[in-house]
């Protein structure tokens, strides 16, 4: 019985156009041109494997020779030339592997051949398939004969590759491009293969299968032979997935359970469970960003079309759908996506995508910290819109804002310069203080107080508004771990131009470089604290005090001078080697 087994892919070739699965576009097209006898001499046929190039290509061959076609223009399947056909045994159809047949000695000999006019039908069609590997001189060879062949040839190239096709190739040809087969129309067609083979199939298991093929029918029809007999022709949801070797859609509600309740022992407990059964930590890492990328979608009904699970799924991923906030489930898609890209090159593969776990875990926390700070952000810009009444008549206040939190520090005394257009160097000792982290939060607070004060009226720039905000700015630096750019500020002193202008004057002409390049960060900075757009100007100010007090610059020079006044040893070895400075 062995001897006469045929694989589905051969068995259940589609014979006609009708029984070509999922490319209407393109078979349609093809009976149109055969009823109006507008038929090209050369076609190209391109698209994924599996998707029915070579199958459409046979049937137009049979179809455009048959002796009496049917009114829909499918092959009768009776007459000679359709009976010579399917025994292989047609002189007018040719086949050509394009792979092994790619030198110009072999389109040569094609040419040749097409010469002389068929014995029986009406033409000669040549099918060329893979014609991609063809060489480039091999296409030349072959340029003039399929732009101009006698009438009664046509020729049919079929490719995986078109882009390797050369663009004057492409020019003398119609070109068709097959799409990927759908997973509806795989299921459809296992389906109706499975009740003429007597199998029993679940749809949840053919629907996998479809999923695996990716779009290739000769894939899925393969899988379909190797599962039924691995399950004697019972194929359900769980025998599939365990011969396919992929993790069923439990494993990923149950880990996505572990991680939103931020059970870290289970998730790990969980990865080295499905380790031990052999499948591989990046197969893991792409399962989970398809599940949440499949939670995603049932965010939105409008975008549930675009879910590609068993229907038998589809309640319960709405179901945890609106359970999953979507800020954590976004988050988690960007951390499953970096950590698929570095993971080729983890050198401990299972730490790396356990600490991937780890991350999940704790990032419902950070999710849910940062939609708290959002509501608080929101809550202050209702208050900053609503009319703030004036202090004498506090009944009037429709909203009232939060009161400043109460400092725990003692104010820093802020004691202003000679004239009252500038503000004093923040670093002299009577204005310097050393702002801690958690202060940070105070001054942000009091800041958005002031704000709330000022609204309704007109803004006035002063000392007293600039001052904490430039503090806060500073922390912000050190907290940034900028401590070039903290140094930098610290030595700055101020001056207040009007309403709308901020002068920061700087020591020396390479600080005032400095500042030029974050003047943008600056005035975004000082306009959203103060609440009014601000302009941000410099100026070159030497201080001969502050010159006095930072570190001179050596040269080389001096700084070997200085080495060897304290190691004359060092001298002397220069002087024996005859070493020169490098200036």
């Amino acid at each position: 019985m062995s001897d006469n087994y045929i694989v589905s892919a051969r068995k259940y070739r589609p014979q006609t156009f009708d029984t070509v699965v999922g490319q209407d576009h393109i078979t349609t097209t093809l009976k149109n041109a055969i009823r109006h006898q507008h038929l090209a001499h050369a076609y190209l046929f391109c698209g994924p494997r599996g998707v029915g190039k070579t199958t459409c290509a046979r049937i137009l061959s049979k179809t455009i020779n048959c002796e009496h076609p049917s009114e829909d223009m499918e092959a009768c399947g009776v007459c000679g030339s359709c009976q010579s056909f399917s025994n292989n045994a047609s002189f007018n159809i040719f086949e050509l592997d394009a792979a092994s047949n790619n030198s110009v000695d072999d389109i040569r000999e094609l040419v040749n051949q097409v010469r002389f006019a068929p014995q029986q039908g009406k033409y000669k069609i040549y099918i060329i398939d893979e014609v991609h590997m063809l060489s480039a001189a091999a296409f030349n060879a072959f340029l003039k004969t399929l732009e101009e062949p006698p009438s009664y040839a046509i020729f049919i190239l079929a490719t995986t590759e078109k882009h390797k096709i050369l663009p004057t190739i492409l020019s003398r040809c119609q070109i068709f491009d097959f799409k990927r087969i759908t997973t509806e129309h795989i299921v459809g067609h296992l389906q109706s293969i499975a009740a003429k083979e007597a199998m029993i199939a679940d749809e949840a298991a053919l629907h996998v299968i479809a999923q695996k093929s990716e779009g290739c029918m000769r894939d899925a029809l393969s899988m379909l032979d190797r599962i039924s007999s691995f399950t004697n022709g019972h194929l359900n949801y769980a025998l599939t997935m365990e011969h396919l070797n992929m993790l069923d859609a439990d494993f990923y509600f149950k880990l996505t359970d572990h991680l939103l309740s931020q059970d870290v022992s289970g998730s790990l407990l969980l990865l080295d469970e499905v380790l031990e059964r052999g499948f591989e930590g990046n197969v893991i890492l792409q399962g989970l960003a398809e599940h949440f990328r499949n939670l995603l979608l049932c965010r939105d009904i409008r975008m549930a079309r675009l879910l590609d699970v068993p229907n038998d799924h589809k309640p319960i991923y709405f179901e945890k759908a609106n359970q999953t906030p979507p800020s954590y489930i976004l988050s988690a898609l960007n951390q499953l996506n970096e950590s698929e890209l570095n993971f080729r090159n983890a050198t401990n593969k299972r730490l790396h995508v356990e600490m991937c776990f780890i991350r999940l875990c704790y990032l419902m926390q950070a999710t849910q910290a940062e939609d708290l700070k959002k509501n608080f952000s929101n809550d202050l810009t209702l208050s900053q819109s609503l009319p703030i009444a004036p202090k004498t008549a506090p009944t009037q206040v429709p909203y009232s804002a939060p009161a400043a939190p109460e400092l725990k520090v003692e104010e820093p005394k802020i004691v202003p310069a000679k004239t009252n257009s500038h503000l004093a160097n923040p670093t002299s000792p009577n204005t310097s203080r050393r702002i801690s982290k958690n202060l940070l939060d105070d001054i942000e607070q009091e800041i958005k107080s002031s704000i709330a004060e000022n609204q309704g009226k007109n803004f006035v720039l002063d000392e007293a508004a600039v001052l904490p905000v430039f503090e806060a700015f500073k922390e912000h630096l050190r907290n940034e771990s900028k401590s070039f750019l903290l140094s930098l500020f610290s030595v700055l002193k101020i001056e207040l131009l009007g309403n709308d202008e901020i002068k920061l004057i700087a020591p020396n002409e390479m600080s005032e470089a400095t500042i030029k390049e974050q003047r943008n960060q600056l005035i975004d900075y000082f306009s959203e604290k103060l609440g009014s757009k601000i302009r941000i100007t410099t100026e070159v100010r030497p201080d001969p005090e502050l010159e006095k007090q930072l570190p001179k610059v050596l040269s080389k020079q001096e700084i070997f001078e200085n080495m060897a006044l304290k190691n004359p040893a060092l001298k002397q070895l220069k002087d024996t080697l005859n070493l020169q400075i490098d200036f």
